[in-house]
């Protein structure tokens, strides 16, 4: 059975999970967060308190089980949801998946699960590493300023201790270590679609990929997914 897939990349805060994670319940598709992900392996490394500066002490990994469940990512069998939204693993996450060998083991699983259901995933190298060959690419950004507004809100909600500010360096800074790293940097795919979410409500942006994602279907002649014509 061929399965279908959408990957959604863009940078830190562009809303790619929430979008993610409604389209593919919109669907009834299996969500893969591969952000959460890094911050996983991120947090159980700084549990382990290894030296997050070297490539080699994440071997771990090896030995580290990360299942999605109705789109919760549990660690270990542990739901984690909250810890990984820690400003530790903020300040941590992007030097954590520049490592080539973090990135080689997340981006096998992500890829075998891709094989065996149809996925919506999101992150920042699904279109150009993960899934090339995906049915629809979406590359979703927002401005620093907008990006930084809704994780402010996002921890507060959370109960995260969290500074409107602070936020905006730490976004700028992630932006410069994911789109400068040598192995798999952020960028758009070739053949994706650029929206631009800092004036669009999350709802709307839902609503313009399922659309799309639709009109590909419908022009396959097939019925994946839960899609309806209106």
């Amino acid at each position: 059975m061929n399965y279908h897939a959408i990957a959604i990349d863009g940078p830190a805060g562009a809303g790619k999970s929430t979008v993610a994670k409604q389209l593919a319940k919109k669907l009834a598709y299996t969500y893969i967060d591969t952000g959460a992900m890094y911050r996983a392996a991120t947090y159980k490394a700084l549990k382990l308190k290894v030296d997050l500066n070297d490539p080699e002490a994440f071997h771990f990994l090896d030995d580290t089980e990360m299942n999605f469940i109705e789109g919760v990512l549990y660690l270990d069998g542990i739901d984690i949801t909250k810890k990984i939204r820690s400003n530790q693993v903020n300040n941590h996450v992007s030097l954590v998946a520049s490592h080539i060998p973090v990135r080689n083991k997340l981006v096998d699983i992500q890829q075998k699960i891709a094989k065996s259901s149809h996925v919506v995933m999101d992150g920042r190298d699904i279109g150009t590493v993960v899934l090339p060959d995906a049915d629809l690419k979406i590359f979703l950004t927002a401005s620093v300023e907008e990006r930084a507004r809704r994780r402010h809100e996002e921890n507060l909600t959370l109960g995260i201790e969290s500074d409107y500010q602070t936020l905006i360096h730490d976004i700028e800074r992630r932006d410069r270590i994911d789109s400068s790293r040598a192995y798999n940097p952020l960028k758009q795919a070739q053949d994706a679609i650029y929206l631009d979410s800092s004036r669009i409500g999350i709802e709307d942006v839902i609503d313009l990929i399922y659309q799309m994602f639709q009109k590909i279907i419908i022009q396959e002649g097939g019925n994946h997914g839960r899609i309806e014509t209106n």
